[in-house]
């Protein structure tokens, strides 16, 4: 197939005319192409061509959790973050106890890496049970546990080293001496933490490389105690950032992207079971959740925010809103994610011999195509022109 005329996102900072050239699910060619006789042609003139969303941080979506441990729920998940573009998810859990998440990773393993489902599952991301209670969040407190390397060393091997992201808050006890041994084997993210920045500090020296969606459920950035963000900004590789309007205003979302520069911002969903269904109540982790106008709180009284209710192409698009140049915000939501998940060498960006994961926007950032793979799983296929 080939995808032609397209304005083709180029990874970083613009946009190039030019043809994607896909061969099976990889793409052959990213150049000004003649049409080769190829059997097929997607005209994408006026539209972006970008590389599918990468989404590091997604709970659940369509009623469905990726801590139910429930095989049906997962495909419903999967297949909807497809049909919106978000062709790879590395889903969060939340905090249990291991013999739930050994059941989660169970039931999630035979989805490794597979097509076929719509997204695909590329790993998991351990956000719990390591964090500080004093900064829970929607956390389960009933599942809060130190860190535990022997914990974590189970779940990894269960996973066939699928783990791609395990959180942690680095003050608590034998915090550092986890992130030491766990950073040999997957990305270390500061999570739920409450560290000052010379404990953050410490744990980005010895091995953490990312911070879980900053500003939300970590110290305070003020301007004598910069706590965990002030040692992102000097240490960490990247930084999670949920811009859905609700866990962080407009403006932090400019000064976000003003302290940490276009190359270190993963955009996130951080989506609950709630996300693409109505308004209702929901549960997440064990605790009972309110959605209502587009936001998911706990039913705890202090009304804690519990998640997002968005999607990562719909926390793109309103990064954009928010004042971020299209070109960081698309970074923001592909390469960036999968460098902070060890998983650039395969997607997030178009070139050759990368997985042909390709999404096409129209000038209103419309989405008119998904492609995972190779194969169209949204869109009208009728446009695309067949040779006889």
């Amino acid at each position: 197939m080939l995808i032609r005329r397209g304005l083709v996102f180029d990874g970083e900072s613009g946009f190039v005319k030019t043809d994607v050239a896909v061969d099976g699910d990889r793409i052959s060619e990213t150049a000004q192409l003649a049409d080769y006789g190829r059997d097929e042609i997607f005209d994408a003139s006026e539209c972006y061509v970008l590389p599918g969303f990468v989404d590091i941080h997604s709970h659940g979506a369509m009623n469905a959790d990726l801590c139910d441990a429930d095989s049906n729920g997962l495909e419903r998940m999967l297949s909807y973050y497809g049909t919106i573009g978000v062709t790879s998810v590395v889903p969060a859990t939340m905090s249990y106890p291991e013999e739930i998440l050994s059941d989660v990773i169970k039931i999630s393993s035979p989805y490794f890496g597979r097509d076929g489902f719509g997204a695909v599952l590329r790993g998991i991301n351990l956000e719990g049970p390591f964090l500080n209670p004093k900064r829970l969040g929607a956390q389960n407190p009933s599942y809060i546990t130190d860190p535990d390397t022997g914990f974590f060393n189970r779940l990894y091997e269960l996973s066939g080293g699928r783990i791609l992201i395990v959180c942690v808050a680095p003050e608590l006890p034998r915090g550092i001496e986890f992130i030491r041994e766990a950073s040999k084997k997957c990305a270390v993210s500061l999570a739920h933490t409450d560290a000052d920045y010379d404990t953050a500090i410490a744990a980005f020296d010895a091995g953490a490389s990312l911070v879980t969606h900053i500003f939300n459920a970590t110290s305070p950035f003020a301007h004598r105690a910069p706590g965990v963000i002030g040692a992102a900004f000097d240490r960490a590789s990247h930084v999670e950032l949920i811009a859905d309007g609700v866990h962080l205003h407009p403006a932090t979302v400019r000064a976000a992207f003003a302290m940490f520069k276009a190359g270190r911002i993963c955009l996130v969903s951080d989506s609950i079971r709630a996300a693409g269904m109505p308004g209702g109540t929901y549960r997440l982790g064990g605790l009972p959740v309110l959605v209502k106008d587009g936001r998911a709180t706990l039913e705890d009284g202090a009304h804690s925010i519990a998640g997002s209710v968005v999607n990562l192409a719909d926390a793109c698009r309103r990064a954009i809103s928010f004042g971020i140049p299209i070109e960081q915000a698309l970074r923001a939501s592909t390469s960036n994610p999968a460098k902070a998940a060890g998983l650039y060498e395969e997607i997030g960006s178009l070139e050759r011999g990368k997985r042909a994961d390709i999404v096409v926007w129209d000038k209103n950032l419309r989405t008119r195509a998904v492609f995972i793979g190779g194969k169209m799983v949204a869109g009208d296929s009728a446009v695309i022109q067949k040779r006889p």
